[in-house]
């Protein structure tokens, strides 16, 4: 069996994410240690695109929500540059990369041309400007395309019937969705494409210099693919847009080469020419590699702009809730997922208004306020959410007796506002109640042998303390909270040694017994607790959830979306 000594001396592993609101960069050296990192932030550093956190939000349609295609591309040429003292580009043996999973580009007629024949003395920006058929790509924030969602699950038999089928109902950042509205409203766009990526085969393709298949991991976060035969559903594809299987192209596992790098990359920057460029995946499939999560009992919570809570299974069995993917290191395995649209910007919502924007006060009274909040339960929504389908409002009840609580007698009231440090507290509990009701729900495992928490918020230590009491088991950090740049660092030498053994092999054969002495070790950062206050305090929450999920569940009745 391949060892890590299988990886090239001296040889370097790039990883890319190309994230809501940045492009980062990670690069491994063959001993799976990071050497260099580097990012580009959209709003700051491109300050011409007037973006906001990313994205542009169009005032007319509620819910559409997308980004500049030209900026991500802007941005990498930026980042290559700003990598360029730190690495040397001719030592990368493999790239490979992560993609804000489901966003799409359309590419125009004749762009295939211009891809394969860039010309290296010339701006990427300047030579790909012109080459979409829409200037703006969809992304997983847009919520805009409810109609198409309910026409796609009608034509195949209903929501569970497609999930079923594709590991997901129709939701409405999904990219099948998206792309029947575009076909629907904007017809000559549809007409003029001759091929539509995802964010990460976008990228892919870039490097390679011709279109790059999309990976079966991130396909699977389109509605479009069979997620048994990890191929196209030809049901689904019919009841999207006419001739859509020609502007996909086929699909890749995420292990595969997509080709050598292009001529572009070696005239301008230097690299190797026989640098291989390993499939694009999704962001979360990519964090899940990075963490090297392949325990069943596992889960992962990745805080960001989206919080999404992750595990990996043997066998697909979709529901009418959250996602089955393929798993993206391991080719017969899956991946479970929930994903919250209201993560980051909210929470960083809360604290302007209730914590002088500043995290420090945040962490003041997070820390102040007593666990369980005094039954205050709050449901916070800056955006329309994904999980529950509800729109945008902020919702406040007190629970009463909950000190001599069972869970027949537990009574809510709604109320109008929280002081300021029961809002904070408010917002954490109410996100993690909702994390551990929805996994639960959803046959994640309960309680988890461990979660593995990654993603901006994870370097918070008071945040980290709510998710091992509410979910009773202890919380494990990683060395770096942007864990997809990395797990797509350790996916290009994962691909390598693939393509260099002709055949898959386990990307546990990268690190095996000896993934502390590299940069994907995990350390416990918040133990279980243990004493029997802890384990009262657990039977409380647990209480709390419940009461959390019929509250929701009355909510989604009265207002829902879906």
């Amino acid at each position: 069996m391949a060892g890590r000594g299988s990886l090239p001396e001296g040889s370097l592993f790039l990883g890319f994410d190309s994230s809501t609101q940045s492009l980062k960069a990670t690069a491994l050296n063959n001993e799976l240690m990071i050497v260099a990192s580097e990012i580009v932030n959209f709003d700051s550093e491109l300050p011409h695109y007037k973006t906001e956190g990313g994205v542009y939000r169009d005032s007319t349609d509620d819910g559409h929500i997308f980004s500049p295609t030209i900026m991500w591309v802007e941005a990498l040429e930026l980042l290559l540059e700003k990598l360029k003292p730190k690495i040397s580009f001719s030592k990368v043996v493999a790239v490979s990369g992560s993609g804000q999973q489901h966003g799409s580009v359309y590419w125009k007629k004749g762009s295939k041309t211009v891809l394969s024949s860039l010309d290296s003395s010339k701006s990427l920006l300047l030579q790909l400007k012109d080459a979409f058929s829409t200037m703006n790509s969809p992304i997983w924030m847009d919520s805009s395309t409810t109609k198409q969602c309910r026409e796609i699950e009608n034509a195949v038999g209903g929501a569970l019937e497609l999930a079923k089928l594709t590991g997901s109902r129709a939701y409405e950042r999904f990219t099948g969705p998206q792309i029947r509205k575009i076909y629907q409203t904007e017809p000559n766009v549809y007409e003029d494409t001759e091929r539509i990526s995802l964010v990460s085969s976008f990228m892919a393709s870039i490097f390679v210099g011709s279109y790059a298949s999309i990976d079966e991991t991130d396909g699977a976060g389109m509605n479009l693919m069979d997620i048994n035969q990890r191929t196209w559903s030809k049901t689904v594809l019919e009841a999207t847009a006419p001739d859509l299987e020609a502007k996909l192209g086929n699909l890749a596992p995420a292990y595969s080469a997509a080709g050598q790098i292009a001529p572009y990359f070696v005239e301008r920057f230097q690299f190797d020419k026989n640098c291989l460029v390993i499939q694009w995946s999704g962001d979360n499939p990519n964090s899940l590699a990075g963490l090297t999560l392949n325990t069943p009992g596992d889960l992962a919570i990745s805080l960001g702009t989206s919080d999404t809570v992750f595990g990996i299974t043997a066998e697909a069995k979709p529901s009418l809730e959250g996602h089955v993917f393929p798993n993206p290191v391991e080719p017969d395995g899956y991946m479970v997922m929930l994903c919250y649209k209201n993560g980051s910007l909210t929470r960083e919502h809360v604290r302007n208004e209730c914590a002088e924007k500043s995290w420090d006060v945040f962490n003041s009274y997070l820390e102040k306020t007593p666990p369980l909040n005094g039954g205050k339960l709050g449901f916070y929504y800056k955006d329309h959410e994904i999980l529950p389908p509800l729109p945008v409002g902020f919702h406040r009840y007190i629970v009463e007796n909950l000190d001599d609580a069972s869970s027949d007698n537990l009574i809510e009231r709604e109320v109008a506002e929280f002081n300021p440090p029961s809002e904070v507290r408010a917002i954490i509990e109410g996100q993690m109640l909702s994390m551990r009701g929805h996994a639960e729900r959803f046959g994640m495992p309960n309680p988890p042998k461990r979660i593995i928490a990654t993603g901006g918020a994870s370097s918070n230590e008071s945040i980290l303390k709510s998710i091992a009491q509410i979910f009773g088991c202890p919380v494990f950090t990683v060395q770096r909270p942007d864990s997809a740049s990395l797990g797509a660092a350790l996916r290009a030498a994962h691909g390598w040694l693939c393509n260099a053994e002709g055949s898959f092999v386990p990307i546990s054969c990268l690190y095996e017994g000896n993934l502390e002495k590299t940069s994907l070790g995990s350390k416990l950062a918040v133990p279980a607790g243990e004493e029997e206050e802890d384990r009262e305090l657990l039977k409380k929450y647990t209480l709390l959830m419940s009461k959390r999920m019929e509250i929701e569940r009355r909510l989604v009745e009265k207002i829902g979306r879906a």
